[in-house]
């Protein structure tokens, strides 16, 4: 069974940008939501399309269940069936520590938002945290993308966002 193990921080600083290899172009809906799991499109760039399926997480961890599909039919399938507003960004990999980082920057309705993220080999794995990861966000639903998409940044109190 497929397990995403995954930790998820706030971004400090721009000190992360002269260490990207690659930029992708990311945009997503949800289609289905029940107690039990989340259901997506995601487009990347304009030639790659999945649809996923995810567990509601545990602490670090939950399964996803992913695959590639054609991405005219992907496209069509956010237009007709996304239930919420989409999730638009850009995601930004780097390597540091020896494992691959993303860096969102989202955009439309969650503007402002910069989130980064490791995909980990085990739930309490050891890794280097950069200097430009703040305050971890893991375990804080709000910054789960079927959440932004749901309950946006732009909507959020300003009480509430992060300094």
């Amino acid at each position: 069974m497929p397990v995403e193990i995954e930790r998820k921080f706030l971004v400090n600083d721009d000190s992360w940008q002269p260490l990207v290899t690659k930029r992708l172009r990311v945009r997503q809906g949800y289609f289905a939501r029940t107690p039990m799991m989340r259901a997506r499109i995601r487009l990347i760039d304009k030639d790659q399309a999945f649809i996923t399926l995810k567990s509601q997480p545990g602490p670090v961890t939950r399964y996803e269940y992913e695959y590639p599909i054609p991405y005219s039919e992907a496209a069509e399938m956010i237009d007709r069936f996304s239930i919420e507003p989409l999730i638009e960004k850009t995601r930004h990999c780097l390597p540091w520590g020896g494992l691959i980082w993303s860096v969102d920057v989202f955009e439309g309705l969650n503007r402002g938002l910069v989130v980064a993220e490791v995909e980990l080999a085990r739930a309490w794995q050891d890794f280097d945290l950069p200097s430009w990861a703040g305050k971890e966000v893991t375990s804080d639903p709000r910054y789960g993308n079927s959440n932004l998409a749901r309950a946006p940044f732009i909507s959020w109190n300003e009480r509430d966002k992060p300094d």
